[in-house]
């Protein structure tokens, strides 16, 4: 194996992953970031908190935090940009083209885990030059120091990129965590990571916090402002008032903590050449696919007319809408809404999604509402309702996203009813949540809680507008995944003001949004749906 080869294998894959929208996003996020990393002078959040007081925004100081709020954001959001590489090239074919060539499974996994570092990197590039805008912006100390304004980004974010970057091929080498639950399991393990990795016996130093902690506490102490011993934790957090000021003389790593960070960097990438142990390199002879039931060849799917379409067996039969199935009741040329209308469109969802759980889903769906049942009132809208809502999660992920996954999303945008047919979609999301969440509903309406009823109906309309929005704009469950991931773990730690689903009590009443504004932005996702559907049918 050359080098050679994975090096083209890195850069035509960043090429190609660079024009996603998911790139854009996650990328226009990091500059987001790095606004709030840096706020005015007088403004009272921070996200590095050292007590009372605050360096001046000098280049040292402001690479410092955008560094380490780049590497906690950019290690949650980037993995699921970069994931999905491995299951496209073997559903695209271009993994058997691979594999009747010299290169290694070696060699392919190493050009993928560049490729994913690239990716991740090309995100903290960005992140720095926000960070240097946003200092020369604030204008307590224009004098610019490019080695100091970068050096954090090599020491603090960049090794925790390499390890994102190789779990995330990891975890597309592994059948069982290349899909959504694999997208749920990163979402828990890199907050206990982020945990772990900001205490004092990090490996090979976590996420540098302590090392920034002790050099920002030495210069404190230099200051005498008396600060010295006090805290220092990373974080978005709001402030009662403004912070004082000192000048933190930056970063002075010594031979020990950057012989901590290049290990760590080839710690990620023998986690990213792991995988050759049972890595088929999509060679037949030594890969088991696991075909789809039933057959192997491609599945013929029809729609009413005299239109059809193959979809590859790379998922359940079960997954296709009832909808394009055949059926001998609709006559030649005539479309559902013709024979069953509305009502028909709707029961062949509920029938998707419902038969996209698996028997084990519904058994823990089943556990959620029986505990439900015999929970206290109070634990119901706090605890039950949250955890009812999160089960979903991969169900709710597949609206708007399924004709694109199944390959019948051009034949179905000149089909009539497009809004009627998402409309479906959003309902079946309804039903499930509906579903899902009766139990709680129930207990707060023998309790008598009329203002939690509300907050759940809200909810209940929504996270599907959510889900399908998220589906409908990206094409894929990844962004829903995550971001819905991200909202509900933020209200089950009391964040008052994204609460949806009234979770969050005072006085056992709910302190989130009103219903109103919560079932009003159901309404303006579902319009943002309908919009973006609209201008891709219009562009064809």
């Amino acid at each position: 194996m050359t080098v050679r080869a994975p090096v083209a294998i890195a850069v035509a894959d960043f090429r190609e992953r660079v024009r996603r929208p998911a790139y854009a996003v996650v990328l226009a996020a990091a500059v987001g970031l790095g606004y709030l990393a840096v706020p005015e002078v007088d403004a009272r959040w921070v996200v590095v908190n050292t007590g009372e007081y605050r360096s001046v925004y000098n280049s040292a100081y402001v690479g410092m935090v955008t560094a380490l709020a780049g590497a906690l954001w950019l290690a949650v959001t980037g993995f699921y940009v970069v994931r999905g590489t491995v299951a496209r090239d073997e559903r695209t074919g271009v993994g058997q083209l691979l594999a009747a060539t010299p290169l290694r499974g070696s060699g392919y996994l190493f050009g993928k885990f560049l490729s994913n570092f690239l990716v991740l990197t090309s995100m903290a590039g960005v992140l720095a030059a926000t960070g240097l805008v946003m200092q020369l912006a604030r204008g307590e100390v224009r004098a610019v120091d490019p080695v100091a304004l970068l050096m954090p980004f090599g020491l603090l974010a960049v090794p925790v990129l390499a390890v994102t970057a190789a779990i995330a091929l990891l975890f597309d080498s592994v059948r069982p965590l290349r899909g959504g639950f694999g997208n749920i399991v990163w979402f828990f393990a890199a907050m206990v990571g982020m945990i772990v990795g900001q205490g004092p016996d990090a490996p090979l130093g976590g996420l540098g916090v302590q090392w920034v902690a002790r050099s920002l506490r030495a210069d404190l102490a230099a200051a005498r402002t008396g600060s010295e011993n006090g805290e220092f934790s990373l974080g978005l957090m709001y402030l009662d008032h403004p912070l004082r000021t000192f000048e933190w003389s930056g970063l002075e790593p010594d031979g020990g903590f950057v012989a901590q960070r290049l290990l760590l960097v080839l710690v990620a990438a023998g986690i990213a050449v792991l995988p050759v142990l049972w890595f088929g390199r999509f060679d037949p002879a030594r890969t088991r696919l696991r075909p789809a039931a039933g057959a192997a060849g491609p599945l013929a799917v029809g729609v009413p007319g005299p239109l059809a379409v193959a979809v590859p067996r790379t998922s359940r039969v079960a997954a296709v809408p009832s909808w394009l199935a055949p059926s001998r009741d609709v006559p030649h040329g005539r479309e559902p809404a013709a024979v069953g209308g509305f009502g028909r469109l709707l029961g062949g969802e509920v029938r998707v999604l419902r038969r996209s759980g698996s028997r084990w889903w519904w058994l823990g769906a089943a556990l959620l509402g029986a505990a439900g049942m015999v929970a206290p009132i109070a634990a119901v809208p706090a605890v039950v309702l949250p955890l009812a809502w999160i089960w979903p999660v991969l169900l709710w992920s597949r609206l708007g996203t399924q004709r694109h996954e199944y390959g019948v999303d051009a034949l179905l945008g000149a089909y009539p009813g497009a809004r009627r047919r998402m409309l479906a979609e959003w309902g079946a999301g309804v039903a499930i949540a509906g579903l899902t969440g009766l139990v709680p509903m129930l207990r707060m309406l023998l309790a008598q809680d009329t203002a939690g009823l509300a907050a759940w109906a809200a909810g209940l309309l929504f996270v599907p507008a959510l889900a399908l929005a998220a589906g409908v704009s990206s094409r894929t469950h990844r962004l829903f995944q995550a971001g819905y991931l991200a909202l509900w773990y933020v209200v089950l730690n009391g964040i008052a003001a994204l609460d949806f689903m009234g979770a969050v009590r005072v006085d056992n009443r709910p302190v989130g949004p009103a219903p109103l504004l919560v079932g009003t932005l159901a309404l303006a996702l579902l319009g943002v749906a309908f919009l973006v559907t609209t201008l891709r049918h219009a562009r064809r």
